[in-house]
């Protein structure tokens, strides 16, 4: 069964006694939906042939950096193969991608999507921040996953433009939290109606001279 055909059938769970949920199962990203969640993860490995494709795009002498905007399917299967290095690897990184932009469309009921696929080799937002728009896709398929605070853990005061006035955003740094390779994570931003104050808080990973990361985000357009 499709992610998009499994998704259809689930029910919304009751809100949740916390902001997030995580979980195995695609059950967990519908969970978004409730008020009281910011983040829903999707808790997954991925497989070797997966992780083929995504090593060669890291290991490849020019950085890749992918754009694309539309409805998911043939066409962007098409400009994901002549964008990737390696192509003759790429292929279930390239219908893991297609699957996950599908599934972000049939969620948010919206014919397109935004998509990104970078190559970093330092981190992109190091300062914890929150997203001004209503959610996005978040999953690294290699190097560090994104880190993200716990609201107890937050100090909205310091967010935005750093001055010394501000004061530090972290209230304790054992709060902070980290995605692992291959999870799948919807963020919701303060443009979401209702969480305007209660967007996630969240940074790029800190990242080493030897480190690469491949991450992808898609939005809802």
């Amino acid at each position: 069964m499709s992610m998009t055909a499994a998704v259809s059938s689930l029910p919304i769970p009751s809100a949740a006694a916390t902001h997030w949920a995580e979980g195995g199962g695609i059950e967990v990203l519908p969970r978004i939906f409730e008020d009281a969640i910011t983040l829903a993860v999707l808790r997954r490995p991925l497989p070797y042939e997966l992780l083929a494709g995504a090593l060669a795009q890291t290991q490849a002498r020019h950085p890749l950096s992918f754009a694309w905007r539309g409805e998911p399917g043939d066409a962007l299967r098409a400009a994901l193969r002549e964008a990737l290095h390696c192509p003759v690897v790429c292929g279930p990184l390239v219908e893991d991608i297609q699957t996950l932009a599908e599934a972000m469309a049939f969620l948010f009921d919206t014919d397109e999507v935004g998509l990104r696929l970078r190559r970093l080799d330092t981190p992109m937002c190091p300062r914890f921040h929150c997203d001004h728009l209503p959610v996005r896709l978040v999953t690294t398929y290699l190097g560090p996953g994104s880190e993200w605070l716990p609201e107890t853990a937050v100090d909205r005061a310091g967010l935005g433009a750093p001055h010394p006035d501000k004061p530090a955003i972290v209230l304790a740094d054992a709060a902070i939290q980290r995605l692992e390779a291959g999870d799948v994570a919807l963020l919701k931003g303060s443009g979401w109606i209702g969480n305007e104050e209660r967007g996630l808080v969240h940074r790029s990973p800190a990242m080493d001279s030897s480190q690469q990361r491949l991450l992808l985000t898609i939005d809802p357009a």
